[in-house]
């Protein structure tokens, strides 16, 4: 178990961008490996709504509701109360200023989140703004938006032209011009997230993005190898959760088919003097 590190907080982000510091970030929605991600000194976890996805077997990331993001959060909280924690804020939710705020303030209350995600950049101005006026931690996102993957075509790689890539570092300085903390920079030619980190001062992190963010993102499902319905292109799997998971319940269903499971070592006994007792009373009532 890694020594734990002091909680960050939203001042420190910015502190760490500045000195250039790097820092591991994973995307976690449950307990369980929200413990793992604590024990092992991960710096920040986020609560994803690629969770729709990877606990519900979604297709795209719109299905999950302010609900669900709240109640994950509060168990991600459970396994990692010491480690800073971002959530995002679900297709939906932050349509208008008005719905925006009052999402994003509940958020904040309910699921004991340190700080909210949107995606988008300029298009997002007046959005971030209103949440940032409200006083909510509020981060933006750039790159490839996977609230947009019907309008993108899909989950493709953004700004592999210069164009592109011009329109992407504007929607980071509008992030930052608006109020926002920080912001996420997903599936991009390296070269684009190094451009977009050098363009802003707040806090970058990268998904798919190259090395320059001051964080570095991948869902931890990836990371570990428990997600294998597909795999992008910057997921590098640290482990085979799914393979082990897999064996395991497998030796199971024959050891159960054998009636080698449960044995003796897995059973509960009684008192020898119990069990003669139950035994002769049983013999009684036949």
């Amino acid at each position: 178990m890694t020594d734990r590190k002091p909680k960050l907080t939203v001042p420190d982000l910015a502190k760490k961008k500045a000195a250039g510091e790097r820092l591991s970030m994973v995307a976690i929605a449950d307990y369980m490996t929200a413990s793992w991600a604590y024990r092992a000194g991960i710096d920040i976890v986020g609560v994803g709504d690629s969770m729709g996805m990877t606990m519900y077997g979604h297709e795209n990331t719109l299905e999950c509701t302010v609900e669900q993001m709240i109640d994950h959060t509060k168990a991600v909280r459970r396994g990692a109360p010491d480690t800073f924690c971002i959530t995002a804020m679900p297709y939906g939710s932050y349509a208008t200023e008005e719905i925006a705020v009052v999402n994003a303030l509940r958020m904040m209350k309910e699921s004991g989140t340190d700080a909210l995600k949107l995606q988008g950049g300029r298009d997002k101005f007046s959005i971030i703004k209103a949440v940032a006026d409200a006083g909510v931690p509020i981060m933006g996102h750039v790159g490839l938006i996977p609230h947009q993957v019907h309008r993108m075509g899909g989950f493709k790689t953004q700004g592999r032209t210069a164009s592109a890539a011009l329109e992407i570092i504007d929607n980071a300085r509008a992030i930052e011009q608006a109020g926002g903390i920080g912001m996420e920079i997903e599936a991009v030619p390296r070269e684009v997230g190094k451009a977009v980190d050098d363009a802003v001062s707040i806090f970058t992190f990268s998904i798919g993005a190259g090395s320059s963010a001051t964080g570095q993102l991948l869902n931890a499902y990836d990371l570990i190898g428990s997600f294998d319905t597909f795999k992008p292109k910057f997921a590098k799997r640290y482990g085979n959760v799914n393979e082990v998971a897999t064996k395991a319940l497998a030796a199971y269903v024959a050891d159960v088919a054998a009636g080698a499971f449960p044995d003796d070592e897995h059973s509960y006994g009684m008192d020898p003097d119990e069990a003669a007792a139950l035994a002769a009373a049983l013999e009684e009532e036949s």
